[in-house]
């Protein structure tokens, strides 16, 4: 499943996917895959990418307009 709330987060801070999987100790490809809802997510992928940008992990998943 795709969620938009990543990708935008990822932009909005101006970060490519390649920058994102750096942070995540993961490839650019699987990355993508996660970003692209190729692959589910992962919980602790999840809470670093929250934790990296100060936001809840419902924000992250689209279930919810406020970021903490």
């Amino acid at each position: 499943m795709k969620y938009m709330n990543i990708r935008s987060i990822r932009e909005d801070n101006d970060m490519t996917q390649q920058q994102m999987a750096k942070m995540l100790n993961i490839s650019q490809n699987t990355y993508s895959q996660y970003e692209t809802g190729q692959i589910e997510w992962t919980a602790s992928t999840l809470i670093k990418i929250a934790d990296y940008f100060d936001v809840s992990i419902d924000y992250l998943l689209d279930r919810t307009k406020a970021k903490k």
